[in-house]
């Protein structure tokens, strides 16, 4: 399987070398560690500013929150970050917020302190997602459109790599806390935490050392909010002339609401809905880091012989099914874990996938230009806002059923179906244009 060149430029390697440094805060904090310890640790309902929530209804609208947060602001940042030329810089500030967030939670101890462990997340998250406006911005910038899909798969897979030997560790540390001098596995956990922003902030610096800077227009210190309103009008302009990205755009909305609740709600759905112990959890949450490397590369190859879109649409079809796996699966079956753990393979196989592929074939279609960072603030503040509503959706599910998250699952298939329905039209009737994309080979 050979698709890609067997030598990458040094920055090109730094750039992706990032989602190495990054990848375990959604591995830990996001997705595996801190979701079931924030479960354990608070009780089943909460009053917080005067309201009572479900312990998870109410980290789901935290997540709600945060996205909704970056979405606001990414456009005017990344607007501000091409009439500079200053991604880096950019990207830099959110990185380090991020990961001292993620080293603050450590001090989260339980109920009295939930207020904190709400706003210390949601800045996380600001952070983690912040600073992916601006790496994604460099890919176009840092390499050629045939090497997109595999740059970008390389990314993803450094990424999951990275993610799962520190969660291997913290995973050690927290069955055996007392090898490490801790007192339990709480404790354990909340020192995880503080590794994840020590890691983070850490390799991070490979990545900045490597990756060019300034690049546009480095105009002075003038008219910076006009002048980014302005910048990102006319990308918008573009957009809405382009058809091709617009019903991509759609498609991407629809699959990302499917897509980003499972990885966020995953682990909190198995510890709750089905009963399995957090040990379990994480072991399953290993399993769909090392397939996803696989399915990474797979779907990127998938592309060279299909086409970009069509592979997009088997992956959507997969992610349909899990979600309606999902629904289907009984805590009281004696095989409930076995066909978790076959889920979570599953869903390891096309995460990879359609992450790697979604962020590639967006790059593809994009005209030349030097404002890559307007261009990905359009790419990422779709996801965010099809995080706001899948994660607000769960959460008023979980409210509306009293707890029980299948229904909530099911929901999630009806935005995969949508995704399919979006890219068929795309690809038979749309039409995109050369100048940008072609069917099969580029897209």
């Amino acid at each position: 399987m050979q698709f890609r060149r067997s030598r990458y430029t040094k920055a090109q390697n730094g750039w992706a070398f990032y989602d190495w440094a990054n990848s375990v805060y959604s591995l830990v904090i996001a997705t595996a560690v801190f979701p079931i310890y924030f479960e354990a640790a608070t009780p089943e309902s909460i009053f917080f500013l005067g309201r009572k929530f479900a312990n998870t209804a109410l980290y789901s609208y935290s997540l709600s929150v945060s996205f909704l947060i970056v979405a606001a602001i990414s456009p005017l940042l990344s607007g501000l970050a091409d009439h500079t030329g200053n991604k880096k810089g950019f990207m830099k500030f959110f990185c380090y917020l991020g990961a001292a967030s993620c080293f603050s939670l450590a001090f989260f101890t339980g109920e009295q302190s939930v207020w904190f462990a709400i706003l210390a997340s949601m800045m996380a998250s600001i952070g983690f997602w912040g600073s992916i406006v601006f790496y994604n911005a460099y890919l176009p910038e840092i390499a050629p459109q045939d090497q997109h899909d595999a740059l970008s798969a390389k990314g993803f897979a450094w990424g999951y790599i990275g993610g799962a030997l520190l969660l291997i560790f913290n995973l050690i540390m927290i069955e055996m806390p007392e090898v490490f001098g801790l007192k339990d596995a709480g404790a354990a956990s909340r020192v995880s935490f503080a590794t994840v922003g020590i890691w983070w902030a850490s390799f991070a610096q490979i990545t900045f050392s490597r990756l060019p800077g300034r690049k546009g227009e480095r105009v002075g210190t003038k008219g910076y909010l006009w002048t980014g309103y302005q910048r990102l009008n006319r990308v918008w302009r573009m957009i809405v002339k382009a058809p091709h990205l617009n019903w991509f755009l759609a498609a991407f909305f629809a699959f990302s609401m499917g897509v980003q609740t499972v990885i966020l709600m995953a682990s909190l759905y198995g510890s709750k809905q089905l009963g399995l112990s957090a040990d379990k959890l994480i072991l399953t949450i290993l399993i769909i880091q090392f397939v996803a490397i696989a399915g990474a590369f797979l779907f990127a190859y998938l592309s060279k012989v299909l086409g970009n879109l069509q592979s997009l649409m088997i992956a959507v079809v997969i992610w349909g099914g899990v979600a309606v796996s999902a629904y289907l699966m009984n805590p009281e079956d004696p095989n409930v874990l076995m066909q978790f753990f076959v889920l979570g393979g599953v869903v390891g196989l096309v995460m990879g996938g359609i992450q790697s592929l979604a962020r590639s074939t967006y790059s593809k279609m994009l005209p030349e230009t030097l404002n890559t960072a307007s261009f990905f603030s359009f790419y990422d503040v779709t996801e965010k806002i099809a995080i706001v509503f899948g994660t607000m959706f769960f959460g008023l599910a979980i409210q509306i059923y009293e707890g029980d998250m299948r229904q909530a699952a099911l929901l999630l298939a009806v935005f995969f179906v949508v995704s399919l329905l979006l890219m068929t039209y795309l690809l038979l009737k749309v039409k995109p244009q050369n100048t940008f994309v072609s069917l099969k080979g580029r897209l």
